[in-house]
């Protein structure tokens, strides 16, 4: 039977197999490799102080994800389908490792996030192009 999350070194296990089955996966593997060339041993730490907090409310993380996610959208267009699949991986790694309350935390929490980030990433966009076109009609563009 599998247990619940229950501190850090959960935590790490839960976030390393993700990371791990990411990188390796062809949709999003390419956005954390190329495009964030992220650096997981700089990268870990800060992704388990996040979910430590959402999870059990320790108060480690203090930045900003969503300016992070902004900041690679410019570089990527992330889409509905890559947030589909990191929510996809995510929640069949938690499912393969760990069950109970804070598990099922681990994945509601991983949706609305997902849910979160990717609208408020294409709200932005639309604003933009909205903006942009006002200005080119009142240009006489």
């Amino acid at each position: 039977m599998m247990r619940d999350l229950r501190d850090r070194h959960d935590v790490e296990t839960m976030v390393g197999d993700f990371y791990e089955r990411a990188f390796a996966d062809p949709l999003i593997g390419p956005i954390f490799t190329e495009i964030a060339v992220m650096d997981l041993s700089h990268h870990l730490p800060i992704m388990c102080d996040f979910w430590e907090t959402v999870l059990f409310r320790v108060g480690k993380y203090k930045r900003n994800a969503f300016q992070l996610h902004v900041a690679l959208n410019d570089k990527f267009p992330l889409e509905q389908e890559h947030f589909d699949r990191w929510l996809e991986i995510w929640v069949a790694n938690v499912d393969e490792s760990f069950a109970g309350q804070k598990a099922e935390a681990a994945k509601t929490q991983a949706r609305r996030i997902a849910y979160s980030i990717h609208r408020r990433l294409h709200a932005s966009s639309r604003r933009e192009n909205k903006s942009v076109s006002t200005r080119s009609v009142q240009a006489g563009l």
